[in-house]
């Protein structure tokens, strides 16, 4: 069955309370209205026409092209704000296919697997129409469905136009409808604006269709019908999300503790841990083995296979190696490259800097614009002075040098391989291979000084020594 699918996505979301279009806010590293295309081109649908409002067009269809490429999408501006019915109405002008899924943009929590046995109902049935129900213990607010004596489908009612015995069903309208587009075009043609908002109900034509043909509804999941409509809805439906994307993992053979953020778009492998309180953003590629423990953030980062991300440790648009161990408390900032067995400590920061196979920086460092070669050790408190305040300058460490504590190394500056950075040096000039370099005032020892000074700065304030 060829189909094109209608997605709803026009409404001004004013519950929302802010400047961005309600179906582009963003939940699980996505957008509202992904998953609901998403569901439908993975259901088959050879199209994905989305009617939006004027102003969210653009935004609207350079996220969805992106994501799902410019065969799959056309977006469609809904002018005049006249309801459900008239955007369909709208949509279905752009539609080139026998039959049609018309669902809505705002509901992140439907799949694909909820959308293909409305399709294998429609052609088994010979249905003009099939929509997605669902049964609640509580359904105040929805759309009953209401049937006949034989089971048929003859109307949705809406609560606020329900009787008191209509309102005892619990089947309540799930907001997708797949039927022959000859039937539902003519169908649309014929509604009317009968309401206090002078707006066309796209439920209208399911008791226009059941009058002349047979309309089914297919029972499915009650999460198909969260919709999202403020912040708090937001947050319920992201959080459904996220607890279906930690169970997609564990059977993927992923160990995933705890309440752990993973966005939709994350890849984890096999037999890799995430910690409780970890959140893994955007693009983020984990490998194989690999732990990622209790409280570390990262946001579009690669890292290999086997290594470890200790507590807290905080990753942007970056790169580790296998084997690595990284944390904890360490900040990689945007560009850092961390090769294979390399380690970054706890309070490390790295920023615009690659850090060679087998390099360490264990403890207390700001590595910036830097390249420290193979072997070469980092000590604790070490700086790489990048910043002149107009300009940023690199940093270059050789192979198996060794970069003493406290030490400042004032960029542009080359450090040789195996050369020697004696503790506490500030370097300003270039370092040769193999040398030892060393900036220190003299130590002076004074025998028996202490016990004068402390006399004196006692009597200074008074107070016995």
């Amino acid at each position: 069955m060829s189909f094109d699918s209608i997605v709803l996505a026009a409404g001004k979301g004013t519950r929302m309370k802010g400047q961005t279009s309600k179906v582009l806010h963003p939940i699980a590293g996505r957008t509202l209205l992904y998953f609901s295309v998403k569901a439908a081109v993975e259901a088959g649908s050879r199209r994905a026409i989305v009617v939006c409002r004027s102003e969210d067009r653009e935004g609207i269809d350079s996220y969805l092209v992106a994501s799902f490429g410019r065969d799959k999408i056309v977006s469609i501006v809904q002018e005049v704000p006249r309801g459900t019915g008239d955007a369909a109405r709208i949509g279905l002008e752009h539609c080139e296919t026998t039959h049609v899924c018309i669902l809505c943009g705002d509901t992140p929590l439907l799949e694909s697997t909820d959308l293909r046995p409305l399709v294998a109902l429609l052609a088994e049935e010979k249905s003009a129409l099939v929509v997605a129900s669902s049964k609640l213990s509580d359904p105040t607010g929805y759309g009953r469905i209401l049937r006949d004596a034989s089971g048929r489908v003859i109307c949705i009612r809406e609560h606020r136009d329900a009787s008191a015995a209509e309102r005892l069903v619990c089947e309540v309208n799930a907001g997708v409808y797949f039927g022959a587009i000859a039937d539902v075009r003519a169908t649309i043609a014929t509604l009317k604006p009968n309401n206090d908002q002078g707006e066309y109900y796209l439920t209208d034509i399911v008791e226009a269709i059941a009058k002349s043909g047979t309309v089914q509804a297919r029972i499915g999941r009650s999460e198909t019908l969260l919709g999202v409509n403020d912040r708090v809805q937001l947050e319920q439906a992201e959080s459904m999300l996220f607890a279906r994307i930690r169970d997609r993992l564990r059977l993927q053979g992923v160990t995933v503790r705890g309440d752990a953020r993973i966005d939709d778009a994350v890849e984890v492998g096999v037999d890799a841990v995430i910690g409780a309180g970890v959140e893994l953003r955007g693009a983020t590629k984990i490998g194989e083995r690999a732990v990622i423990d209790t409280g570390s953030i990262l946001t579009n980062v690669a890292v290999g296979a086997d290594t470890k991300v200790l507590p807290h440790s905080v990753m942007t648009d970056s790169t580790v190696g296998e084997g690595a161990q990284i944390g904890p408390f360490s900040h990689l900032r945007p560009a850092s490259v961390i090769e294979d067995q390399a380690h970054i400590g706890n309070f490390v920061e790295t920023k615009k800097t690659r850090v060679r196979r087998g390099a360490k920086a264990n403890h207390l460092a700001y590595l910036g614009d830097g390249d420290v070669g193979e072997k070469a050790n980092i000590g604790a408190g070490t700086i790489f002075c990048n910043y002149d305040g107009y300009k940023k300058h690199t940093t270059t460490i050789g192979a198996g040098a060794f970069i003493g504590s406290d030490s400042q190394l004032v960029a542009p500056v080359v450090i040789g391989a195996g050369a020697y950075v004696a503790t506490g040096t500030t370097v300003t000039q270039d370092v040769p291979d193999d040398a030892l370099a060393i900036s220190r005032t003299r130590q002076e020892n004074k025998l028996g000084y202490a016990a004068r000074l402390r006399g004196r700065l006692a009597a200074q304030a008074g107070k016995k020594a």
